[in-house]
């Protein structure tokens, strides 16, 4: 073990009660439980914790009759591999029994359950998320996880294609996590590791590449990363998309998001670094089984023309009355970083990025106008209904967009009349 480390005084959700309560209830009897993975790796590098997992000798069973006995509620999400959820205090923790693999085949593990903490670390994957902490804070590490996050590097455990073999998917965890915690390059065996088993990433099921891609976009800077991956042909095994277009774009838009204040948005910084074909957009939200939103999100983008500049706000009022706004905001945004980028050393450029961002504050605060008249004020008229009806409201209604939205309801209902009686 390393030098004594202790999470006292800096994590403030392991003083909770219901926590400490379970804990013990965990401990009792010769039993071991301790606070594992990410909520120590988080603590340790100053980051916000979100979900506390721990790691105990109890069997599946008995850590049921255990927390259950201690007032808790419990759910058997993963029983087959030792984890039970135990909502303590409103919150749930997973609670999984120590593990060795006995058997891989890339995508999935069959376990046994044991009590040796250095066999269950040295299954997992890399050695900042091997760490485990007692109920007083000390922390337990028992591969080098210590000194790798004071050096913000990422390893992975043992032998780095023994530990991808186990699960192609640790290929893009290991760029993922190397987005949110690596410094300078990624780990040299780990990076030759991933370029020479990245054919494997085709036996992984679409739902976990796009989850694990899209944390990787999520990351404060993932542009290092994208950088890393490209080089390994990572990149282009599970982004094809974006192989002949580039990923320059992405250093623009991540300095535009923090010089501007723009949330973190991974689908804009997909959009980044893919281009703009419908069609082709189609077919990555297929293969990557985007959800309806994501998927109608990238199509609107790839289907909206970016305005010129020099647009003006009316001009560009009457294109989104007809479109998708969200469309001309990720046009727009992106323009906006592009030309940011390019006025560092072009008069012309930051002219562009004023007019984008002008535009772009526009659509934000725009709010679509309503189109005055409705069906019935045409069957007023004496209009029936049918095709004629729909195609003299839809010939009204444009008129109505070309005029700046001024045409008055008066005239409308006049040139309907006239529409009507032709």
């Amino acid at each position: 073990m390393s030098a004594r480390v202790s999470l006292s005084g800096r994590a403030d959700w392991l003083g909770e009660e219901h926590l400490q309560r379970l804990l013990a209830a965990l401990t009792e009897g010769g039993e071991e439980a301790r606070v594992a993975g990410g909520a120590v790796r988080n603590t340790l590098l100053g980051q916000p914790v979100a979900d506390i997992d721990i790691a105990a000798t109890t069997l599946p069973q008995e850590t049921i009759r255990r927390a259950e006995a201690a007032g808790f509620k419990t759910a058997p999400t993963g029983i087959e591999h030792g984890t039970i959820t135990v909502v303590a205090g409103g919150k749930p923790y997973e609670v999984t029994t120590l593990r060795a693999d006995v058997e891989t085949d890339g995508r999935r593990a069959k376990v046994i359950f044991g009590r040796d903490w250095k066999a269950d670390a040295e299954r997992r994957d890399f050695t900042i998320n091997a760490l485990y902490a007692e109920a007083d804070g000390t922390v337990v590490d028992l591969v080098g996880g210590i000194a790798d996050i004071g050096a913000r590097r990422l390893r992975f455990i043992g032998e780095a294609d023994a530990r991808i073999r186990e699960d192609y998917l640790r290929i893009l965890r290991f760029f993922r996590f190397f987005a949110w915690y690596g410094e300078g390059r990624p780990d040299a065996e780990g990076l030759k590791a991933c370029a020479r088993l990245k054919d494997g990433l085709g036996q992984l099921s679409a739902e976990r590449v796009w989850s694990e891609l899209r944390k990787l976009f999520s990351a404060s800077d993932p542009s290092r990363a994208l950088l890393w991956m490209r080089q390994a042909g990572v990149l282009s095994a599970v982004l094809p998309e974006s192989e002949k277009w580039g990923i320059d774009a992405i250093h623009g838009l991540v300095r535009a998001e923090k010089d501007l204040g723009w949330a973190v948005d991974p689908m804009l910084r997909l959009e980044a670094v893919v281009p703009p074909d419908a069609a082709r957009m189609k077919t990555l939200a297929e293969r990557l089984r985007f959800s309806n939103e994501e998927a109608d999100r990238l199509r609107l983008w790839a289907l909206t023309t970016a305005p010129e500049p020099r647009t003006t706000e009316t001009e560009l009022a009457k294109k989104v009355y007809f479109s998708d706004r969200g469309g001309y905001l990720d046009r727009l945004r992106l323009a906006l970083a592009g030309a940011r980028t390019r006025a560092v050393e072009d008069n012309q450029a930051m002219m562009e990025a004023g007019g984008f961002s002008r535009l772009l504050n526009f659509v934000l605060r725009w709010e679509k106008p309503v189109f005055p008249i409705k069906g019935a004020d045409l069957t007023e008229l004496g209009a029936s209904p049918g095709p004629k009806l729909g195609a003299t409201l839809r010939n009204l209604e444009k008129e109505w967009v070309e005029s700046g939205f001024t045409a008055d309801r008066g005239a409308l209902l006049k040139r309907a009349a006239q529409a009507l009686e032709s």
